[in-house]
């Protein structure tokens, strides 16, 4: 799962450089890696690959910080 997010972000939101490298406990807001509109796009790929709704009050920092956060949250709700 962590790979699956990591490479939808370097693709879709990084046009694919190959001088991107993210780690599933890198904080991707805070380091640039991923925008608000960016993680929108994250956001609905996820509810599209995982085929389930993520409701307003879950779209919070601490589930979406992180790859590693977002897989455990999709696991959670699974």
């Amino acid at each position: 799962m962590n790979d699956t997010i990591i490479q939808f972000i370097i693709q879709e939101l990084h046009a694919g450089a190959t001088d991107v490298e993210i780690l599933p406990e890198d904080d991707l807001l805070g380091s640039g890696l991923v925008d608000s509109m960016g993680m929108m796009r994250v956001i609905q790929f996820l509810e599209e690959t995982y085929d389930f709704k993520i409701p307003p009050q879950d779209m919070t920092i601490e589930y979406f910080m992180t790859v590693e956060a977002m897989a455990n949250y999709i696991k959670s709700r699974k």
